[in-house]
């Protein structure tokens, strides 16, 4: 891990040696605001949590969620790991690295906060918060609560890739709304539901509402608007009612009673797309020089993405469409670009009147992809004017207006202020709250882990279920976002359950049927390390496996991964000798498959057994460290 903790090092030294030293303090970027604690549930007394923990039982129902908060402070003495500042003239792209897809932002006053989709995963709707676009801190999520989550909108059984899906963020006197889709089918059901609902809140690290349902909003990608006449308006995307050719879509607009939640007045067709029209979406309004302006998505979220625009002097139309479009794509570059599908974007104004477009895309490091599938990246924008040959000369935004894309390095909008590369990740459980960057796939049911039952650890307990995407898993697994396709994962592990079933360690993830998993287990009656691996190709299989003849409950897990493959590692005890299980496996095991991006997790299981007293594995700190590829 020190080898390629000294490669990101060295790498961000390249950076730095080109560029001058930075001259702003990362503690200076970061000071304004510290996020608060998010996930509560109902509290077990804590008596009961105390007396379960002591006994090495899985608490009764509350304490796994009850003591355990989620918080994203940096912690004193445990620092990120590692980071680099670089000149504070440039920054680096992607500004959320990760499984960030579909960002949406807004200003308020000198702060700026930005949203994402999270699809099946819990927490949902993650909040991001920065005072110079570039430096971005988790703050929070608009759901954090198990009750927001278990009625129609439905985060318990839901399927992969289904979930919370193109989030947007706006700020109304004094008061946050964030408008989304919650897309389920049932199991067994070949028809899927789109529930379109709205979550408000006075503070935007919550505590958010529960969710109000608006029962007549179809479709997807729903955004809000708030005219300065006082009307707000919902604009969604849905197919037209006769569609002329597969995927053909529309965008829809409708006044909202915030009042009564609902929507009211005759429906507005508002567009059909620019070129071509297919899997138009991602709709959102504003208002500039007098106009509306309608921006919306389009081409899918492959490699045809792009952003379309188009003006009205009306609310409710008609539109017209920028003859300049697409504004912002990556589809007449090389599919071996740097980034692409780009699209799925969003604008924001500074107080000085310049403006910036945040915009989802996927980096090319393999197989022109990558394991961190959808990201968000910033791009400067600028407003021009029809030369006089046309006519009625609209204002038009153009994006990127001296690249024609999304670039890697860029100048900073604020040049007073440093970039602060973060290259690492890790948690020491010192705290009774959960770090803010921990999800789970699905809402964990209660029982699932605890910060109380030994102090300094993280006790994960071993339920039945395993990873599946048929059983819409909620195992005992939490992760967080791979950041970098270059990284180091290590985590070390306390485990001698009861039962012979049981296995713990850790799991890389893509999706419920797209794995792989290092895990200790002693079925066969002695302690076996073991690797697996499964992909939509692949039946569950054994990549590797040892017999831990020195294991005594304790073990260090590695995992490497370069432009060579990954490796794995371990290592029985803190200063044990380092061992090397398997050398070289393919980078793009995990690739992204669409939608959602690779985690690095824990995970325990009693494998389809129903798990006794003491089955649980107990972690002491899980680390990762990143790599920028360049």
């Amino acid at each position: 891990s020190w080898a390629l903790l000294q490669s990101a090092l060295a790498a961000l030294t390249v950076i730095s040696a080109i560029l001058p030293e930075a001259t702003a303090s990362s503690d200076e970027l970061l000071s304004a605001h510290r996020p608060q604690s998010r996930l509560s549930a109902e509290l077990a007394s804590d008596d009961e949590c105390s007396s379960s923990s002591s006994s090495g039982a899985p608490p009764p129902a509350g304490c796994a969620l009850s003591a355990v908060q989620l918080r994203g402070e940096i912690r004193a003495g445990s620092p990120k790991v590692a980071a680099a500042e670089q000149h504070p003239g440039t920054f680096m792209n992607p500004i959320l690295r990760g499984s960030y897809a579909d960002p949406s932002i807004i200003r308020v006053g000198g702060d700026y906060y930005m949203v994402s989709s999270s699809f099946e995963y819990f927490p949902g709707i993650p909040i991001h918060h920065s005072k110079d676009l570039v430096n971005w801190e988790l703050v929070g999520y608009a759901l954090h609560r198990p009750e927001q989550v278990q009625g129609e909108v439905n985060l318990m059984d839901v399927q992969q890739d289904g979930g919370i899906q193109a989030a947007t963020i706006r700020y109304n006197n004094g008061k946050f709304y964030v408008v989304t889709t919650s897309v389920y089918q049932p199991p067994g059901s070949e028809n899927g539901k789109c529930i379109n609902f709205i979550v408000e809140a006075d503070d935007v690290r919550g505590p958010w509402s529960m969710p109000h349902v608006l029962a007549d909003a179809d479709g997807i990608d729903s955004s809000l608007f708030f005219d300065d006449n006082g009307s707000v308006w919902y604009v969604g995307a849905h197919s037209p009612q006769h569609p002329e050719y597969p995927g053909q879509g529309e965008i829809y607009l409708r006044e909202v009673d915030l009042g009564s939640w609902t929507l009211k007045g005759e429906t507005s067709i508002l567009y059909h797309g620019a070129c071509g029209g297919l899997w138009v979406e991602g709709p959102h309004i504003y208002k500039h020089d007098g106009r509306y302006y309608l921006m919306v998505a389009e081409g899918g979220t492959g490699f045809h993405h792009a952003v379309m625009a188009a003006v009205s002097d009306d609310i409710r139309g008609p539109y017209y469409s920028n003859p300049r479009n697409p504004i912002l794509t990556a589809r007449h570059l090389s599919y071996d670009n740097w980034v692409t599908r780009v699209g799925h974007a969003d604008l924001v104004e500074l107080p000085d009147g310049r403006w910036y477009a945040v915009a989802l895309g996927v980096r090319g490091d393999v197989n022109r992809s990558s394991n961190m599938g959808r990201e968000s990246f910033l791009v400067p924008m600028t407003w021009e004017r029809e030369p006089d040959e046309y006519n009625p000369q609209y204002l038009w935004p153009v994006v990127a207006p001296t690249t024609a894309g999304v670039e890697r390095v860029n100048p900073l909008p604020f040049a007073d202020l440093a970039f602060r590369y973060k290259a690492g990740f890790r948690d020491e459980f010192q705290e009774a709250d959960l770090d803010l960057e921990w999800n789970f796939r699905r809402l964990p049911t209660q029982g699932t882990f605890s910060l109380t039952a030994l102090s300094g650890f993280l006790r994960l307990f071993a339920k039945p279920d395993v990873m599946s995407d048929s059983e819409r898993s909620r195992c005992s697994l939490l992760g967080v976002r791979q950041e970098e396709s270059d990284f180091t994962y290590r985590a070390r592990m306390l485990f001698e359950p009861n039962s012979s079933c049981v296995e713990a360690g850790v799991m890389l993830w893509q999706k419920d049927d797209i794995y792989l998993q290092y895990t200790v287990n002693r079925s066969t009656g002695s302690w076996v390390l073991s690797l697996l691996f499964t992909d939509r190709k692949t039946p569950l299989k054994t990549l590797a496996s040892a017999n831990l003849a020195g294991y005594k409950g304790e073990i260090i897990f590695e995992v490497n991964c370069s432009r060579a493959g990954y490796s794995f590692g371990y290592s029985l005890g803190e200063s044990e000798e380092s061992m090397g299980l398997l050398e070289e496996a393919p980078a793009d095991m995990l690739v992204y498959m669409g939608y959602t991006g690779a985690y690095l997790g824990i995970y325990s299981s009693s494998g389809g057994q129903q798990p006794q007293l003491g089955d649980y594995a107990d972690f002491d700190w899980v680390e990762r460290i990143s790599s920028p590829r360049l």
